[in-house]
């Protein structure tokens, strides 16, 4: 049997836009409503299966009706341009899925709809309508239903005749009437003042029409009724007029073409690919066409791998080819002591499921892992190449990285999954590790049949996405970045993590020891001050003691009573000296618990080292951070935090750690990338720029620059690469908001080359959706263009910033990977172990320590070539501490 569903495309648009929150992509592209319109669209060819779809669509804003009344409509506030932006794509969406649309010059979308609906019903045809408009409901009959969407668009409630009688007491046709009492305020119906839908549904049931209702006005109960009606008679019956949905437009549309035989998944993951609605495509193969198999796009039925079992493996040997896909599977995240539990391989027409057990033994599949000659495509090379060194597995030849690709593609999508990576390209779907295991403490490694399925899957998915990938990354102008930079990288940061740097236990406890006694004289002399003992680490006891008894203003509330934040604290500090205390105690306590105890935990059993994360693909700007431990947050400005490095030491007898790092590395890039005469001129004479600021920001000479213009200069050059406000520098500098305005607008006078690169950046990052660094890392900036004032700030600080930090990243990576190529064709000992913001560290035998002082600045000064002299600090020591 036929069945015909027409959608009330501006309806939907409109509710869908409004009822999620303001959604956008990478690029800035908003998608709210485009998401809340494929959200009903999928569930609408999942539940209802149409035979038959048309979406209709307003052809414009002035239509027939206003002819007789031209304030119709009127006083709608004017479409957002966030919404009127999403309308062309909705357009693409439906082209995607082959769903006919419609609209007419001069007609609304109900009138297509209105008289289509009288043709279907004259056919006979089972109809549906998808509205989010009350007014449909006078076309339900006994073949045509009106759905009438809920919580924005995610239900839907169905209307026929019976369900119309229940919920008004009225006939179909009588939904016209209704509103022609009561108006409709989002059309600017007029209808009949004072009368409100229960006074209507009241005339209605006792008289059955408007015209009725008019011609009975003497008999109306209420003196005040009878006068509205006798005065608004001609209004009325206008405001029936109005709502009455015409059925003979002269819609120009063979239904027969309306016809639906199923879309084309590649289509539709195209457009969800464009649209970022990752977590949709699993949904596009559920409700595809279930005959398509053969279809582009389609996943067959079933999935179908071999699990290769010991004494098999022989038979399978011929099946390791290049390229080949290969996914390490373990158990955990932390790939330094997480247990393998099998390998996922795939190439054309084959998938294979390889259990640990029998890989350790399999010779054949050693030999292939090592030959770098056979070419790999993986998850994440460092984590494959690092968990199976420490399972004495080679790992060589890997040609193609999809975590990192995924990662360039979009750096906002911090440290992707496999299914997030491989999902929006793959035919064959992944699911989420968490699925599968479960979560927390619910966790568990799943029966052999589904961890095998799970594994094989993963490396199908892979050989399937690299292509696509591939094409994406060309398109992007990214293909360098990953060949020349993040692949070569991860191998060196591989080498890094697996070398380890030595840590002594024995000074780390000293460590901790001397932090206990002056975490207790630092007890003593709070308890003293407050007059009491109490727990100082509880919320609610510290603030009885500071708001209750030491009587201090109380700065910022929450729901459990007074604030003792650190930011509170800081402002309460001027008040009581027991507030500077209680702040160096609360320093001193997570020194002892995160660095101490934290590092104290880290050291593995087998090397006496930490054995760090190097997380490649985390941060937007391309910066390296670190996880267990996280080294690149250990605490410099408090000189117990400094010492923490005492305990880093190299792990030969009679070596050295050696430390170096670029100096104003963001500074320098700021000069190259706005071409700032002054800031160029100052780096080339190789002058102290901050000291060079102050002379030009204050007009004095070198001599007559004080260390308090220096310091205010320092604030500026730095927050300056932050798009500091003068509010920001003002807090910063302790100085007034005026006074931070106006020496902002000195260094802009003096550096104007730096204020034109500002605007240009952000006028270019509103055009292009992003900003790139000079080696083409893109950075997307969704709210570039909102119209939220502090999201599109933030946005265009970034924007400001990124380039540069962005560039900084780059370049410490480009040093890192050809430091690692001198110190092997040197034939070098000195081994790389650390990377922390812009510093660089190695251990370094006695015999090399000249060599490697030359080697490491001239590598790392040369790393990119820019308008001003990179500059680069050694120093080195028996410890890491010391190496400064």
């Amino acid at each position: 049997m036929s069945h015909f569903v027409l959608i009330d495309g501006n309806s939907i648009a409109n509710r869908a836009f409004y009822a999620l929150p303001l959604l956008s992509t990478s690029a800035g592209l908003h998608t709210n409503a485009v998401l809340g319109f494929t959200t009903m669209l999928l569930k609408v060819l999942e539940e209802m299966k149409p035979t038959h779809i048309l979406v209709a669509f307003d052809a414009g804003k002035v239509v027939f009706r206003h002819s007789e009344f031209t304030e119709y409509k009127a006083g709608r506030a004017k479409t957002p341009p966030e919404l009127s932006e999403q309308f062309p794509l909705i357009r693409e969406l439906l082209d995607a899925f082959s769903i006919r649309r419609y609209e007419l010059e001069g007609y609304e979308a109900d009138d297509i709809i209105g008289t289509l609906t009288l043709h279907a019903d004259r056919n006979g045809w089972k109809t549906t309508v998808i509205t989010g408009d009350k007014d449909m409901l006078q076309l339900v009959s006994r073949h045509v239903s009106v759905a009438l969407t809920r919580k924005g668009v995610s239900e839907m409630e169905l209307y026929t005749p019976e369900e119309i009688k229940q919920k008004y007491g009225l006939a179909p046709h009588q939904i016209i009437d209704l509103k022609g009492l009561m108006g409709d305020p989002s059309d600017n119906i007029p209808g009949v003042p004072g009368v409100g839908e229960k006074t209507a549904l009241k005339l209605l049931h006792e008289y059955g029409s408007v015209e009725e209702v008019l011609q009975n006005i003497d008999k109306v109960s209420g003196k005040k009724l009878q006068e509205n009606l006798r005065e608004n008679v001609e209004q009325a019956k206008l405001s029936k007029s109005l709502a009455t949905i015409m059925r003979d437009a002269p819609v120009d549309l063979d239904v027969d073409t309306t016809g639906y035989p199923g879309y084309e998944a590649a289509k539709v993951i195209e457009f969800f690919k464009k649209m970022e609605f990752k977590s949709l495509l699993p949904k596009v193969k559920a409700t595809a066409p279930k005959d398509t198999d053969k279809q582009e796009g389609r996943e067959s039925a079933s999935f179908r791998f071999e699990a290769v079992e010991s004494g098999t493996t022989v038979s399978y040997a011929d099946k390791l080819t290049s390229p080949m896909s290969l996914y390490v599977e373990m158990d955990g995240d932390n790939y330094h002591h997480a247990p393998i539990l099998g390998f996922g391989l795939a190439a054309e027409n084959v998938s294979l499921y390889v259990p640990y057990e029998v890989a350790k033994d399999w010779k054949e599949f050693r030999q292939w892992l090592a030959d770098a000659s056979k070419e790999k495509w993986v998850f994440d090379g460092k984590r494959d190449t690092v968990s199976l060194a420490w399972h004495e597995f080679d790992l060589n030849g890997v040609g193609f990285d999809l975590y990192l690709a995924s990662y360039l593609l979009n750096a906002a999508e911090s440290d992707p999954t496999v299914d997030a990576a491989v999902n929006p390209y793959a035919h064959i779907q992944v699911l989420p590790d968490e699925e599968v295991y479960g979560k927390g403490a619910k966790r568990l490694v799943p029966e052999t049949a589904v961890l095998s399925e799970h594994v094989a899957r993963k490396a199908a998915a892979i050989w399937q996405s690299v292509p696509a990938v591939r094409d994406e990354l060309k398109k992007n102008g990214l293909e360098e970045l990953l060949a020349d930079l993040e692949a070569p990288l991860s191998l060196v940061l591989a080498k890094m993590e697996k070398q380890g740097i030595k840590v002594n236990s024995e000074r780390l406890q000293q460590m901790g020891e001397e932090l206990d006694r002056q975490l207790q004289q630092l007890t003593d002399k709070i308890y003293e001050l407050a007059g009491t003992s109490f727990n100082i680490n509880s919320p609610k006891q510290l603030g009885e003691i500071l708001f209750d008894k030491l009587d201090l203003p109380v700065i910022k509330k929450t729901k459990t009573g007074p604030s003792t934040s650190a930011d509170v604290l800081e402002k309460l500090a001027p008040y009581h000296p027991i507030i500077e205390t209680i702040l160096h105690y609360r320093q001193l306590g997570k020194l002892r618990s995160t660095y101490i105890e934290g590092l104290t935990k880290e050291i593995h059993s087998k090397t006496g080292k930490v054995h760090t994360r190097f997380n490649q693909a985390s941060t937007a700007t391309g910066r390296l951070s670190s996880t267990e431990p996280n080294l690149q947050n250990i605490p410099i400005r408090l000189e117990e935090g400094r010492k923490i490095r005492e305990a880093f030491i190299p792990s030969e007898e009679g070596w050295y750690i050696l430390a170096a790092d670029y100096s104003q590395i963001e500074l320098r890039i700021l000069a190259h990338i706005s071409g700032d005469q002054n800031l160029i001129d100052a780096f080339r004479k190789g002058m102290d720029i901050h000291t060079r600021t102050a002379m030009d920001v204050f007009g004095v000479k070198e001599e007559e620059v004080t260390s308090l213009m220096r310091r205010q200069a320092k604030a500026v050059n730095f927050g300056i690469v932050y798009g500091i406000s003068d509010y920001g520098l003002s807090q910063n500098l302790n100085i007034t908001r005026k006074e931070a305005g106006d020496f902002i607008e000195r260094y802009f006078d003096v550096f104007s080359g730096v204020k034109q690169y500002m605007e240009d950046i952000v006028k270019q990052a509103k055009q292009d959706g992003y900003v790139t660094t000079l080696l083409n890392r893109r950075r997307y900036l969704p709210d570039i263009r909102s119209s939220n004032f502090n999201l599109r700030s933030f946005a265009e600080r970034t924007a400001m910033n990124t380039p540069i930090q962005g560039t900084a990243a780059d370049i410490i990576k480009l040093a890192m990977i050809r430091m690692q190529e001198q110190l092997e064709r040197n034939g070098l000992q000195s081994r790389m172990l650390l990377q922390v913001h812009d510093e660089l560290v190695f251990e370094v035998p006695e015999s090399e320590l000249e060599k490697m002082q030359q080697i490491v600045p001239d590598v790392m000064e040369q790393a990119l070539a820019l308008d001003v002299p990179l500059k680069v600090d050694v120093h080195y020591g028996r410890t890491w501490y010391d190496a400064k």
